[in-house]
């Protein structure tokens, strides 16, 4: 039985996490480390942080010619809304962060930014 330990991307263009494959045949691939393997604590972020991360997003977004780029950027500033709340709801959170993500795959610092986002969110 072979283990899925990962994400392979491959041909055309595609960006995943923070892999990117581009050109004819590309290859990129990702690899997590399974239950019981050491791979070192994952980097926990405050809500003070993942505010600045959204921040540089909607920097980043500003400056794209991203078409849904108005749309995300009012969704990145809800998010940090959100945030500055006495309770911040993960679940809210959790979907802004979601939708960040499904909506920047075709761009490579948006997607990385967006990912760094959504992690440090399932971490609160």
């Amino acid at each position: 039985m072979q283990r899925n330990n990962g994400i392979t991307a491959t041909g055309g263009s595609s960006v995943v996490g923070n892999a990117v494959a581009s050109g004819k045949n590309a290859k990129a691939e990702v690899h997590n480390a399974g239950p019981g393997q050491a791979e070192g604590p994952r980097q926990q972020r405050t809500p003070q942080e993942i505010a600045e991360l959204l921040d540089q997003l909607v920097d980043a977004l500003g400056r794209s010619e991203h078409p849904e780029r108005a749309d995300l950027i009012e969704a990145a500033q809800d998010a940090r809304e959100e945030l500055s709340t006495e309770s911040p709801r993960r679940g809210k959170l959790r979907l802004l962060a979601r939708a960040l993500v499904d909506a920047v795959p075709g761009f490579t610092a948006l997607t990385s930014l967006a990912v760094t986002i959504e992690e440090a969110i399932h971490g609160l």
